[in-house]
């Protein structure tokens, strides 16, 4: 009905789209968010790519939000490391270098993970492994509203969490072993031309700080978004504010914005308990 009220044929869709319509598994107002999407060039290039087809089809401010993260999170990470830190936050610079550089890489993907999708993926093979299609099943946010005809078990959601977990594991520990490389680089070039700074300051752990970081994100960041995107997001914001964009928008900037602070001070917190960062007096 979606498709003959717009004049469109499941030829002038893509064929993922267009599979799961005929497969019963896309509902009349996905596909009209389809054709709204499409308007804009700007969506209707993005709508090319799977990943984000999938997204932007649950959530058409996806973008928005990944907007939020990445524009903001330099800043309010950089507060949450002052606020910890206070009077040693000057001589704990290479730490802070360290933390913001590694919270930024990782940014884009603690929204891209955890958001909720629309899922459009091909049916697996017959020959595929039980663990293959168990979490063949699993939504991508634990949290998410099934769509009409779509359910998800207990364990299907638990699932997400696991899946998740695992690739923001592998995600902080690639960005902090970027970030604590970055960092070394500065604080021995700085060491070569101050030699004051040299008794000051130290390398920061590689190894130990990125699987401390992977952990971090497969725990903490993980549930965090997890319940940002698909508990207070999707299944409280949206409901209430679905007409009204600007307003809806805004929430999501201050509760992003807040869980973002929150999460820095969470890291640098738990970074001294477990010993990878030291209090400097």
């Amino acid at each position: 009905m979606a498709l003959v009220e717009a004049g469109r044929s499941l030829d002038s869709i893509p064929k993922d789209l267009a599979a799961s319509i005929e497969a019963g598994r896309i509902p009349g107002s996905i596909v009209n968010r389809y054709f709204e999407l499409e308007k804009s060039p700007v969506f209707r290039w993005l709508l090319q790519f799977g990943g984000f087809k999938e997204r932007l089809l649950a959530d058409d401010l996806f973008l928005t939000k990944v907007g939020i993260e990445c524009g903001v999170g330099i800043f309010t990470k950089t507060a949450a490391e002052l606020e910890r830190r206070r009077e040693n936050f000057t001589k704990e610079l290479d730490f802070v270098f360290a933390d913001v550089v590694m919270a930024i890489i990782a940014d884009f993907m603690l929204v891209w993970l955890p958001a909720p999708t629309v899922s459009l993926r091909p049916p697996l093979a017959l020959s595929a492994g039980s663990l293959n299609k168990f979490f063949y099943g699993c939504p991508d946010n634990a949290f998410q509203v099934a769509l009409a005809g779509t359910s998800y078990s207990f364990l299907q959601r638990i699932g997400a969490i696991v899946r998740n977990g695992a690739k923001l594991f592998a995600v902080g520990t690639g960005a902090s072993l970027v970030g604590t490389g970055v960092t070394n680089l500065l604080i021995n070039a700085r060491k070569a031309f101050d030699k004051s700074f040299a008794g000051e300051a130290e390398d920061v752990p590689i190894l130990s700080t990125s699987a401390a970081y992977g952990v971090y994100m497969a725990v903490s960041s993980n549930l965090r978004y997890q319940i940002l995107a698909g508990v207070i997001e999707q299944r409280i914001l949206e409901p209430l504010l679905h007409n009204h964009k600007l307003i809806l928008s805004a929430i999501c900037f201050v509760v992003r914005t807040g869980n973002t602070f929150l999460g820095s001070l969470m890291w640098v917190d738990y970074a001294r308990w477990i010993g990878i960062q030291k209090i400097r007096e």
